[in-house]
């Protein structure tokens, strides 16, 4: 049984008629929404909205004493960010049209059928979590640090860039809004999920699953479950994964390789927060937050009719992009000293000492595989040390700096524009005088990093090195 309150502030129901009051609020407790006021009374709605905080109000236009549409006008100048959304006996679009005018929000028309009230009220909570968020977000701006560090405590990082995503993921956390996590293979997008469930608050799992490769019938089995005698072999009722996550959160990993078919089952999920369980017509409600993630550029692929539009759109109602290891080379250091200790705690072997040249070669190295590589690099490295300091020539047999080449994330292809000559065209010499001082300006004056880089060499090198010497005297 789900004990979430939802919306977090109540919903206002407004209407002179005892038995509508009850059947909306019947209609929208069935539908999840468990968070409902009513008020037969409009003399007293301004008095419930100066002592109470409301995330929307359902208002009849129709009532005595103080009509609808004047309370709209008072709502919309003293609490404007409440979508109000209005209710009326009579199919009027001059009425429609007055009251998106003074400030509603939307506009139905009685008897309101089940699906129109709830998608109308689901999207008014929605626009309000938006707003909330975005003043969080505001708020989020003028403090230095974040508010909670041990919720991010298992992510290394110095980084700028980072430090502003654990304020974002904070501002956005306890809404029950999408996010969308992209990002290359390897940068850690599985542990900002297990952020984001922690900064919720929500007292529910943080159920995963990896959709790769997974066709609709196996997700849908995976994710919705099944009822006894569903299809052959279901010999009793299997509970899906959405269910396990009642009250938490729901991480779909690799969404992008998700199937067409499956997609429309994630949309339905996503825009009534309803799922059917193979082999059931009844309909299971689901509270869980939903956190998906990828390393492919989803927006690419909508455009190229492989991802669904609509399903795009809900997804990044939020999104956190985690940037690449090679554009925080800041984090290095303290992360080849984190996976040393580790490494060595888990290898059951005495922590060795990196050599001083390490640094300077990673950094000059692009990690495609980010951190999850320069973890797979040291554990290698300190599973073959024996004593004292640990090999450079450990690292440099799995990497090849003179072979590298900058990728494209989204075509994975290289790219060759390295070098761009905005003034005069140097000539040749010119062109490798320059190449050969950027080389030891990267290897902080390491010449055999520089061959590496260069593709040449020490000898070779060091003999181009005293001519540039020579050069520089004779001028």
């Amino acid at each position: 049984m789900s004990t979430k309150t939802f919306p977090l502030h109540p919903i206002l129901l407004v209407d002179d008629e005892e038995h509508f009051l009850l059947s909306v609020e019947l209609t929208l407790r069935s539908n999840g929404f468990n968070n409902i006021n009513s008020c037969s009374d409009s003399t007293k709605v301004m008095k419930l909205l100066a002592q109470n905080h409301y995330s929307l109000i359902l208002l009849d236009i129709n009532m005595p004493n103080i009509s609808g549409l004047e309370l709209l006008v008072l709502i919309a100048a003293h609490h404007p960010e409440i979508p109000v959304i209005m209710v009326t006996a009579v199919n009027d679009i001059e009425s429609a049209v007055l009251c998106i005018k003074e400030g509603a929000f939307d506009y139905i028309v009685k008897p309101v059928t089940d699906s129109k009230l709830v998608t109308s009220v689901r999207h008014g909570i929605e626009l309000t979590e938006m707003r909330s968020e975005n003043e969080l977000l505001k708020l989020s701006l003028f403090r230095e640090d974040v508010e909670h560090p041990e919720i991010f405590s298992e992510i290394v990082t110095r980084s700028n860039s980072l430090l502003s995503i654990f304020k974002y993921i904070e501002a956005v956390a306890k809404t029950s809004l999408p996010i969308l996590i992209t990002g290359e293979t390897g940068t850690g997008k599985e542990l900002f999920a297990k952020s984001v469930h922690a900064a919720s608050g929500r007292k529910g799992e943080l159920v995963s699953v990896n959709v790769a490769g997974l066709d609709d019938n196996f997700f849908s089995d995976t994710l919705f479950g099944h009822k006894k005698g569903a299809f052959t072999g279901a010999e009793s009722e299997r509970k899906g994964l959405i269910e396990k996550a009642e009250d938490g959160t729901l991480f779909l990993d690799e969404i992008g390789d998700l199937s067409i078919e499956s997609q429309v089952k994630l949309l339905r999920l996503l825009q009534d927060g309803q799922y059917y369980p193979i082999g059931s017509d009844i309909a299971k409600r689901s509270n869980a937050r939903i956190v998906v993630a990828t390393h492919r550029d989803i927006k690419i692929m909508q455009e190229q009719n492989s991802f669904r539009q609509d399903l795009y759109y809900r997804l990044q109602s939020h999104h956190i992009y985690i940037p690449p290891l090679r554009d925080r080379k800041s984090d290095l250091p303290i992360l080849i000293d984190h996976c040393i200790t580790k490494a060595s705690s888990l290898l059951n072997k005495k922590r060795p000492t990196p050599p001083k040249e390490l640094y300077t070669l990673l950094n000059n190295y692009s990690f495609p595989g980010n951190v999850r590589e320069l973890e797979g690099l040291i554990f290698d490295a300190v599973s073959l040390h024996s004593t004292g300091i640990l090999s450079l020539d450990a690292f440099r047999n799995k990497i090849s700096l003179s072979e590298q080449h900058t990728l494209n994330p989204q075509t994975q292809t290289p790219s060759y524009n390295l070098i761009s000559f905005p003034g005069r065209f140097p000539t040749l010499k010119e062109a490798e005088d320059f190449v050969i001082e950027e080389a030891m300006k990267r290897a902080e004056g390491n010449q055999t990093i520089a061959a590496e880089l260069l593709g040449l060499t020490r000898r070779a090198l060091n003999n181009r090195l005293q001519r540039l010497h020579k050069k520089s005297e004779w001028l």
